[in-house]
């Protein structure tokens, strides 16, 4: 074998380059959509108005817009959250949401009621697991189990859900704190919350006195609760906060379940706010419900400041 030379090719002739005019392109983004300087002695209106019609100060807009749009109309408004929801001190706006008829159902998943509890208990939530995990003692506070077991019975009891049962018991005892609890105040405005228990996954399901048959019976009942909340969504709002994996399932199974049955459920607006895109979210929440059916829109941030950004336009949204 010998080395050959490979024959030199032919240069390329720049002088045929093909271009066209920038003025005949169309191009994504404006100056039009451009942000605006503030003004000092603005509005939160304004602030709104100075976002720039690109990417998430777009979405944002029209997540508002659609929120403030469906419960105008007296749509479903459905708001579920993970318990980092809770965690981030979200309570008062979640509560107020629901006051002025603009949510009409919050979902939960299981670590909803824990921290819910404890705020209305205490008016305090989440242990440093990292410490109390080395010595044994994570998730062993007394209180907390003995309560929440209670209400899991009391729904066995009086066969009611459970989030209703934990609201409920709330109000019975009447805890220091129980104007910031969700689902006591949803037991007080009869706005429905359900709660979404998956097995093994909750401090509450490590004591001796958990009863998994009525919690599961609980849980499920609420899943039925939901479902007839998603069935009538049509030209409604869903919201996801910081489930990555329980509640986009569950939402998911909710809505077939409720086409299966007849229900048109078309037209509607899909949420998810989270720290990054987590594949079911985007997937259960944002795409698949909502393919030729609706708008899906997914604003990655902070709970803390998405959420009070969103609850701060639709109440302007609404006095317009």
């Amino acid at each position: 074998m010998t080395d050959e030379k490979r024959p030199a090719g032919k240069k390329l002739d720049y002088s045929r380059l093909t271009t066209y005019s920038i003025k005949d392109r169309k191009s994504l983004v404006s100056k039009d959509d451009f942000a605006s300087p503030w003004t000092r002695g603005g509005n939160f209106t304004d602030f709104l108005a100075t976002l720039p019609a690109i990417l998430a100060g777009r979405d944002i807009r029209a997540v508002i817009e659609a929120i403030s749009t469906a419960a105008r109309d007296r749509r479903q408004v459905c708001f579920a959250m993970g318990g980092h929801v809770i965690k981030t001190g979200m309570n008062p706006l979640v509560i107020d949401l629901m006051e002025r008829n603009v949510f009409t159902m919050v979902a939960m998943n299981g670590s909803g009621i824990i921290h819910d509890l404890e705020t209305a208990y205490t008016g305090r939530t989440s242990e440093d697991v990292a410490v109390s995990l080395t010595d044994g003692s994570f998730g062993m506070a007394r209180e907390t189990s003995e309560f929440l077991n209670q209400a899991i019975r009391n729904a066995a009891q009086q066969n009611m859900g459970l989030g209703r049962a934990v609201g409920q018991l709330i109000l019975d005892r009447d805890l220091p704190f129980k104007h910031l609890s969700i689902t006591a105040q949803g037991a007080r405005l009869d706005v429905p919350i359900t709660v979404h228990v998956a097995l093994g996954t909750d401090i509450i399901h490590m004591h001796p006195e958990f009863d998994a048959a009525a919690c599961g019976k609980a849980s499920h009942d609420d899943f039925l609760t939901f479902t007839e909340q998603v069935a009538d969504l049509e030209k409604g709002v869903f919201i996801n906060a910081g489930s990555a994996v329980i509640l986009p399932e569950v939402f998911l199974k909710a809505l077939t379940l409720a086409r299966n049955l007849g229900h048109t459920v078309d037209g509607f607006t899909t949420v998810n706010l989270d720290f990054i895109r987590h594949y079911r979210p985007m997937t259960n929440v944002v795409n698949r419900p909502t393919l030729g059916r609706g708008r899906g829109y997914a604003i990655v941030g902070h709970h803390e400041i998405l959420i009070p950004l969103i609850a701060a336009g639709v109440i302007e949204g609404l006095a317009e």
